[in-house]
């Protein structure tokens, strides 16, 4: 191995690249991306040779002996050589995705090109040329073998171009920015149509496909197949097995991770459709007979196929509990809570949090199916950054790890730009086993920013600190949902007349109170997360004053974005609480007042989605169908409407004639000149106005 860091290979004008003459699609791929940022880095498109006798600067190659290349799957490294006159640089790969992943780590490590480039807008510096210092190298082994995405609840990339389903344009930066983290694997996309390009594009490109353990074997579902069919695989069994056999037949031939699972249609358990399966035996014995059978047909027909079960939700405990039997080679996967914590999912009210992970004695494979970002209909968060610290990520993975649950690690990765900076910490765990949380973050902050990066991480640091705290777990922290889904069920509860009475779908945030008790337990949590939000988007706009136009732009997507959205998102919710409190008192004309403040703040949200869609992000949360901050403006807005009939109507004219209206003007005026009743907004302005000078309002 030559060692002699004085020797430098140097790289500049149009570079000779020498590639194999028989190429797979995914070193293809790999190889155009390497094009494009060799040329956006040296300001010249490169020539690409084939065959022994050309010269050239680079060459990719699959390893041979005389490389002494590690002899494992995804293998790479470079090796240098000089023949005099020549130096030449080498990148060699086991297999193709060896070779993809050298030519990636080329592309970071000496063009400066780093995995989130595109979802982060890194600033692309050219130069004109690139020295290399002339020492050969050999990647470290993977942590983890199976790693990748499930790019789940994926509305925004679902809105942001106007083709549904996705097109190319969509899914290549999302599969380049996994394949340069290091992922070899993917599901790509939720319950799209089968007509879609995203199995096609993963594939295409190198990555493991995988699947949704509602899709077990990404078979069609059995309703969509065979509709007014009972979804029963003891009444039906051929008509299931017939979709498997689809499923496995479509596959057969490619680099397929095997998902073994049954749950009803819908992701849901399947015994809430059949309830013949009254008791844990009789549920795991189905279960199991499932997968036995899907095992038997993956193997009868595929070669050395790769099998994976999900443990999620029923099944987990079920498994746990020993009603259920797997094959001894089949990659067990279990899930965290989707807030990061390994343990079972709350389900409604229900949060046992039985922890999640193998127990010790439990042979064979073991993996991970990982949340930075959740959609659940109550506190998780969707458009914003995963809310708690990086250290508690890292310490749920490497006790993860230590159980022995590093076979496979699958990562729902959500919309990927408002997640960027926790899927880089994964990134490093799956590819290391660990993580130093603050060396790593000045690396990453160091990549995408050129000043003030230590008021930066100190943003990046705090960030979690200012999130509400709304359970006792250390993973009871608020994401964005958590300000739009109760908010509206509040609204609902409130206008439906059901205000006398609790509203259970609540009790998992602030307990089994009387409604008003309910609503009061959010209205106070709310208040403390507008002071800690508020404090820290003020901390943000001191640095962003010093930063340059590039990385305030940056900033402002990827850090500002988020605090604004839940501070905004707090503001809201806090002012329709308060709204309530008004109401309750049949104070109707300031209830009205304070639910147009909610309705004004709620719409703050929806200016920062506007606001970060420029350039190429235009139309990027046009699809916010999940939070969906729309459809709680327009809920507000409907309670708005509600709250003026209290008094205001039928003329709309009382409250204008009773506080707005001068008292000389109340006695002489003429009805049929003065009904023009103000706008909601016009009203509420002035209301707001107007009690604020008799200091009614706070």
């Amino acid at each position: 191995m030559n060692t002699d860091v004085k020797r430098q290979l140097e790289l500049k004008g149009q570079l000779r690249i020498k590639i194999p003459e028989v190429r797979t699609s995914p070193v293809d791929h790999a190889i155009r991306i390497l094009v494009r940022d060799v040329e956006t880095v040296l300001g010249e498109v490169p020539k690409l040779v084939i065959g022994p006798e050309d010269v050239a600067d680079l060459c990719i190659r699959y390893a041979e002996h005389k490389d002494n290349c590690p002899q494992h799957p995804e293998a790479h490294g470079f090796r240098f050589h000089s023949d005099g006159r020549n130096s030449w640089m080498d990148i060699v790969g086991y297999d193709e995705l060896g070779i993809v992943y050298g030519i990636l780590e080329f592309s970071k490590r000496f063009l400066e090109i780093h995995p989130f480039w595109f979802w982060s807008d890194q600033l692309i510096v050219t130069r004109p040329k690139i020295d290399i210092p002339m020492m050969d190298y050999d990647a470290p082994l993977p942590k983890v073998r199976y790693r990748g995405w499930f790019v789940n609840d994926e509305v925004c990339l679902i809105g942001w171009k106007e083709p549904y389903p996705p097109s190319r344009e969509v899914w290549e930066p999302v599969f380049e920015a996994l394949l340069r983290c290091g992922g070899n694997m993917v599901i790509p996309g939720t319950d799209l149509p089968r007509n879609g390009v995203h199995y096609q594009v993963a594939s295409e490109m190198g990555l493991w496909v995988t699947h949704h353990h509602a899709e077990p074997l990404g078979a069609e579902m059995f309703l969509r197949a065979f509709p007014g069919k009972k979804a029963s695989y003891k009444e039906e069994p051929e008509l299931f097995e017939s979709l498997w056999r689809e499923a496995i037949e479509k596959q057969k031939d490619k680099k397929v991770l095997w998902v073994l699972s049954f749950r009803g249609q819908g992701d849901k358990p399947f015994w809430e459709d059949d309830p013949a399966f009254d008791t844990p035996e009789k549920r795991g014995a189905m279960i199991s007979k499932v997968i036995r059978k899907q095992y038997d047909m993956i193997g009868s027909t595929v070669q050395n196929p790769v099998y994976c079960a999900a443990l999620y939700g029923e099944i987990a405990e079920l498994y746990k509990d020993g009603y259920v039997e797997l094959p001894d080679d089949v990659i067990k996967i279990w899930a965290d809570n989707g807030y990061g914590k390994m343990v079972s999912r709350r389900n409604s009210n229900k949060n046992l949090r039985v922890p999640s992970l193998p127990e010790p004695g439990d042979k064979g494979k073991h993996g991970l199916y990982y949340h930075v970002t959740f959609h659940d209909l109550q506190a998780s968060n969707h458009l914003t950054m995963y809310p708690g610290p990086a250290s508690f990520i890292k310490q749920e993975l490497e006790s993860a790890f230590d159980h022995g649950a590093d076979d496979y690690l699958l990562l729902n990765c959500g919309n990927i730009r408002p997640h960027v900076y926790a899927l880089d910490v994964i990134r490093e765990l799956w590819s290391t086993g660990t993580i130093d949380v603050s060396a790593h973050l000045s690396q990453f902050i160091n990549r995408y920013y050129s000043t003030n990066q230590d008021e930066l991480k100190e943003l990046y640091q705090s960030y979690f600190e200012a999130a509400i705290q709304y359970g006792p777990n250390s993973d009871d922290l608020a994401g964005d949902e958590y300000y739009h889904h109760p908010a509206r069920q509040i609204i609902g509860h409130w206008l439906q007349g059901k205000r006398y009475q609790p509203d259970s779908r609540l009790i998992w945030a602030v307990g089994e109170l009387p409604f008003d008790e309910q609503v009061k337990a959010f209205e106070r949590q709310l208040e403390h997360g507008i002071r800690k939000w508020g404090a820290w988007l003020k901390r943000c706009d001191d640095c962003f004053a010093k930063l340059g136009l590039d990385d305030k732009r940056r900033a402002i997507d990827q850090l500002r974005f988020h605090g604004a959205l839940h501070l905004s998102g707090c503001q809201g919710f806090y002012w329709l609480c308060r709204s309530y409190e008004e109401y309750r008192h049949q104070r109707y004309p300031l209830a009205f007042v304070y639910a147009s403040e909610s309705k004004w703040c709620y719409e703050k949200g929806l200016e920062v989605l506007r606001g970060s869609e420029h350039g190429k992000w235009e139309r990027f949360y046009q699809a916010d169908w999940l939070t969906n901050i729309k459809s709680t403006v327009e809920n507000v807005d409907t309670l708005r409407r509600f709250l003026r009939i209290h008094g205001d109507s039928p003329d709309f004219f009382a409250w204008y004639k009773e506080y707005l209206m001068p008292e000389t003007e109340k006695h002489i005026y003429l009805e049929n000149t003065h009904r023009n009743p103000l706008s909601d907004d016009e009203l509420a302005k002035r209301l707001k106005e107007y009690f604020q000078s008799k200091e009614a309002i706070s």
